[in-house]
């Protein structure tokens, strides 16, 4: 299925997005830091759609050398949007206001401590980046008719857990929960499904 970037996609997503039962109590599950993430929806060099993933520089202390979508901890009185938005334009340079926001996904509880919220966001423009070096390794354009393919996503198990594994593939690498996780539930609401993620497990090199 082709997604052309363009206002009817927009408008697609939005709506989606309108309708989608995002589970949310207001509450933080004790022990939980608040974060966000952004999901942003580009142009890619084809003009089809697609959304920005990095890879984190080696120097950070957490995470290093992992794939995520552009985001961070909520400073104090922060919204989730706001946070996403502010760190979209710290680690991209790309800088997007709040009527460019168009919904949200459920929390996603991390076994490294914080409550993700993602948050979609459209980028009407052409997407010229500026990456932090301090921050992010490389960025990519992931094409929205590739995490819309049926093998795009699988399932394994680990010994130290119960719960499902979920992974996304990606140029011949696999891409890890938390960050597929909120991927595959992105990919269920552009579908029109409704998937709960937040019991998807997550490899244990992503616990600490």
């Amino acid at each position: 299925m082709s997604h052309p970037h363009n206002d009817t996609l927009r408008a697609d997503i939005a709506a989606r997005c309108r309708v989608f039962p995002r589970h949310d109590d207001g509450l933080t599950p004790h022990g939980l830091k608040r974060a966000a993430v952004a999901i942003t929806v580009v142009a890619g060099d084809d003009g089809a759609a697609a959304f920005l993933l990095t890879f984190r520089a080696a120097r950070l202390r957490a995470h290093s050398n992992q794939w995520a979508l552009p985001g961070g901890r909520c400073d104090p009185g922060e919204t989730a949007p706001e946070t996403a938005l502010r760190e979209l334009h710290e680690e991209l340079g790309l800088e997007l206001r709040a009527g460019d926001v168009l919904g949200m996904l459920d929390d996603y509880p991390t076994r490294s401590g914080y409550l993700i919220t993602p948050v979609i966001a459209w980028a009407a423009t052409a997407a010229v980046l500026a990456p932090n070096p301090d921050e992010v390794a490389s960025v990519h354009h992931i094409a929205l008719a590739g995490i819309a393919r049926e093998d795009a996503f699988d399932f394994t198990r680990i010994p130290e857990s119960e719960r499902r594994v979920v992974r996304f593939r990606h140029d011949g690498d696999y891409i890890h929960a938390p960050t597929a996780a909120l991927i595959y539930q992105f990919r269920e609401v552009l579908a029109g499904r409704v998937t709960r993620v937040a019991d998807l497990e997550q490899p244990v090199f992503a616990w600490k």
